[in-house]
């Protein structure tokens, strides 16, 4: 495994497969390692094994499926680019889903592409993100983060629910526009990870909102320009 890692620093790309479906590691691993550039150096099939080997493995790219027996990829390629910033996460799915594919932005997945993607566009995905290019359409990116911002517009009145903040709470707003992760934030605040995660259900509730990706946009709205920076999104 330590000479396949060496390889990856150079030249070759290291993959870290997550998926549930042994047939979809196993047909995912026989197409990528075909390729002489690409070695899979690790598995795993559900959210606790991902966290544990990931870091250990130090891959280049992480194909991530968005539906794990214990949580999802979303919250895998949130905690493994804490811990490896550069790591580039390309999200598989088997739905087309504006939803997932905002918390997979958020989470700041480099790519996102369906199970019924043909074999050679899956290996040309792989390659782009490993070279620090993104897979995501920004025009598709843009749209879905302005309707949100207009649904959430629409839902209710905005400055009584963010009064009603206590200030540590508005710091832990703050830090989810940005995108960091409970533990991040526990490191900023210096706060255990258990006391972020009561913080953010709270705030949640009290700004009337049941994901985490909508409190976030409204720290973003609140910090940015009105269309400054959102096309990076």
């Amino acid at each position: 495994m330590s000479t396949e890692q060496n390889a990856a620093s150079n030249d070759t790309i290291s993959v870290f497969l997550v998926d549930d479906h042994e047939v979809v590691r196993r047909g995912v691993r026989d197409l990528l390692e075909a390729e002489p550039d690409i070695v899979v150096t690790g598995e795993a099939n559900t959210v606790g094994q991902a966290l544990a080997r990931g870091p250990a493995l130090r891959p280049r790219v992480a194909i991530l499926d968005v539906r794990l027996p214990d949580g999802d990829g979303i919250t895998v390629c949130r905690e493994l680019r804490s811990l490896m910033p550069d790591l580039a996460c390309l999200m598989l799915t088997s739905f087309d889903d504006d939803e997932a594919l905002l918390d997979a932005i958020m989470a700041g997945a480099a790519g996102y592409v369906l199970k019924r993607v043909k074999g050679a566009d899956l290996v040309t995905a792989v390659r782009t993100v490993a070279a620090g290019q993104s897979m995501l359409d920004p025009t598709t990116t843009t749209r879905l983060m302005r309707e949100l911002r207009e649904h959430r517009e629409d839902a209710e009145p905005e400055e009584g629910a963010m009064a009603s903040l206590s200030p540590r709470e508005k710091d832990v707003l703050a830090l989810i526009g940005e995108g960091l992760t409970n533990r991040q934030i526990g490191g900023q605040l210096f706060l255990s990870e258990r006391t972020v995660k009561s913080l953010v259900s709270s705030l949640l509730r009290k700004l009337g909102v049941e994901r985490r990706i909508q409190a976030a946009v409204l720290a973003r709205q609140r910090q940015s320009p009105p269309e400054g920076h959102k096309g990076h999104l």
